[in-house]
């Protein structure tokens, strides 16, 4: 049996005016914090799959990035070759000679005992680089391929070899 109360309830939205004021009174804190809960991280399955494609694309990228490490070591050494021929000639200039391969490249930071004309040190910060791999350049004058030479034995430290440990050489550009 209904009474005139539930008629009233049904006209006016009593019942909706009710719960309205229900979640009215219900701290907002609690609402976001439920919702927070529903939605909050990641699951399990979702980081193995994104691990997975980090890993995927690692494997692709990598082995390129240490190629291009290997070919970019090789490249300074030809350039600090370069850059070591040139600072050659100027001593040439300055002395009428090439340092002998006794005196080697420290003529160039180092006067050497008996010399005229020498201007240095004809490097700038007074000392010789190293090759790429840590281990000083090898000079021998007279040359065997010019009037000097200057090498790399790259990155074994052995005589010939291929990629990252060819030899670098003041007397081929290959």
């Amino acid at each position: 049996m209904k009474s005139s109360f539930d008629g009233l309830k049904a006209v006016t939205g009593y019942t909706d005016l009710k719960k309205q004021q229900q979640s009215a009174v219900e701290p907002i804190g609690d609402r976001h914090e439920e919702k927070r809960r529903r939605e909050a991280g990641f699951t399990l399955v979702e980081l193995l799959v994104v691990m997975a494609i980090l890993v995927l694309i690692a494997s692709l990228v990598a082995p390129r990035v240490i190629a291009y490490l290997g070919t970019s070591r090789v490249k300074t050494a030809r350039i600090q070759i370069e850059s070591l021929s040139t600072t050659l000639e100027l001593f040439r200039l300055d002395t009428g000679r090439y340092p002998s391969s006794e005196e080697g490249l420290d003529a160039l930071v180092l006067k050497p005992a008996v010399i005229q004309g020498w201007n240095g040190p004809y490097l700038k910060g007074g000392r010789l680089p190293l090759d790429p791999w840590g281990r000083p350049y090898l000079y021998r004058s007279p040359g065997e391929h010019g009037e000097f030479d200057i090498y790399s034995l790259g990155a074994d430290g052995e005589p010939g070899g291929n990629d990252e440990k060819q030899d670098v050489t003041s007397w081929s550009s290959g």
